[in-house]
């Protein structure tokens, strides 16, 4: 398998921070990597199973209605204030910085997401993978990740494991978030052979295969087997690894 990873040449996709589709509804201020509700990129449709990656800030007590989601993993990461979460399962939560959230939508289910605050902003990142399989039973996760260590490393939040740390999803995809505190490299080995990567810059300046990134930046790389990343400056990094089928 080494050889035939060898006889391969690394593809990178870079996607800009204001390369990205930007509406402001008012209410919600949202930035999308990928193809989503009225914009669309025909090169930008998903990245593998990758297939939504919103950047969104959602105003005082707006939100999101009630509204169907089906055969889709969906991971909620708030990365400023509150998100409060109703859904048709019957969980009614409050998601704050420092959790993340993952729903299973499966056979099919509905849910509502407001601000859970009147007098301050919710800035959150969506993301929505395709399944491994379709029709599972519908299920939902949430957890604190402040107190994994992401200090100067990757540390895992997502997985197709149970038994890891974070939260799991129906699907061969590794998220990892790393806080870095100033300039150093970091190594990164795919977990599973035809995986690739989607690195996204929350904060800072990092460097991968000689393309520089800053903040919101984002980087598909695949036919690799791992990748160095350089940080350039204190920096905040959601690395994502999924198939690429």
């Amino acid at each position: 398998m080494a050889d035939y990873l060898d006889c391969r040449k690394m593809k990178t996709f870079l996607h800009k921070a204001d390369s990205r589709g930007y509406f402001n509804h008012g209410w919600l201020q949202t930035h999308h990597s990928f193809s989503f509700a009225d914009y669309y990129n025909p090169e930008r449709i998903r990245f593998g199973v990758l297939r939504v990656l919103n950047d969104d800030i959602i105003s005082g007590g707006k939100g999101f209605g009630t509204h169907p989601h089906d055969n889709m993993e969906i991971i909620t990461i708030p990365l400023s204030g509150a998100l409060a979460h109703k859904d048709s399962m019957g969980n009614s939560s409050i998601i704050r910085q420092g959790e993340i959230q993952v729903m299973s939508a499966g056979t099919g289910i509905q849910h509502s997401e407001f601000n859970a605050n009147q007098d301050q902003d919710c800035s959150l990142l969506q993301i929505w993978l395709f399944p491994d399989k379709r029709n599972v039973k519908p299920r939902y996760q949430q957890i604190s990740i402040s107190d994994l260590d992401t200090s100067n490393k990757f540390g895992l939040v997502v997985s197709p494991n149970p038994e890891n740390q974070g939260v799991w999803i129906h699907q061969d995809a590794w998220f990892y978030l790393g806080d870095f505190a100033g300039s150093q490299k970091q190594s990164y080995k795919i977990n599973k052979v035809d995986n690739g990567i989607y690195l996204f810059v929350i904060e800072g300046k990092a460097r991968i295969t000689e393309i520089e990134l800053e903040k919101r930046d984002g980087i598909g790389v695949y036919l690799t087997d791992s990748v160095e990343i350089e940080i350039i400056d204190a920096a905040k990094i959601l690395l994502m690894e999924v198939p690429m089928h």
